[in-house]
């Protein structure tokens, strides 16, 4: 791999209603996003595309790359956090939880934010193996998150959807050792 695009799904159904997991579908909104990531991306090069197997990041994928021959992936290490008993539930409560606990601290039959940047590191290296030079990736906003922020913060959202970040090699693999050395000894 010589670059990479990351890029949040669009609008999920679920999204809209301010609930937190579940596989829904892409709104019109999440459609239009969809299609205007694609439109962003019409002039760059691109083997390959990885996304979870998610509902709304598979149909991000396929909506932005609408005549386009890159064969598309599943690679289940992107997937988004596992909310626990807060599956279906309201974000807000969600996030009330998860600003006064640990990093290290699951929900209930969930998983916590340091397993699950685990999970997404060993994506990552996954994507910096890569023979292809020219990857996109289509996730979930933690997922971008992951690598813009300085240091993981007790947040969910603030990533836009259908919005990207393009990384070099070396840029994604600075990022990806500030994650690990993260995990090793986590705090917000």
């Amino acid at each position: 791999m010589d670059d990479v695009v990351f890029a949040r799904h669009g609008e999920s159904e679920t999204a809209a209603r301010h609930v937190v997991g579940g596989d829904a579908p892409l709104t019109s909104a999440g459609q239009e996003q969809a299609l205007e990531l694609g439109r962003a991306l019409a002039a760059r090069p691109l083997d390959v595309c990885l996304t979870s197997a998610a509902i709304r990041a598979k149909e991000t994928a396929a909506l932005a790359l609408t005549g386009r021959d890159v064969p598309c992936e599943i690679v289940d290490e992107l997937g988004d956090i596992d909310f626990g008993v807060f599956t279906g539930g309201a974000l807000e409560e969600y996030r009330t939880w998860i600003a006064s606990h640990r990093p290290d601290e699951a929900p209930p039959v969930g998983e916590s934010r340091v397993a699950t940047l685990q999970r997404f590191v060993r994506a990552y290296r996954a994507v910096l193996a890569r023979p292809e030079p020219h990857v996109l990736v289509v996730a979930h906003g933690l997922t971008l998150s992951a690598l813009t922020d300085e240091r993981p913060r007790p947040v969910v959202a603030g990533v836009a959807y259908g919005s990207s970040l393009q990384l070099t090699r070396d840029e994604l693999a600075a990022r990806v050792a500030r994650l690990e050395q993260w995990c090793e000894a986590p705090a917000w």
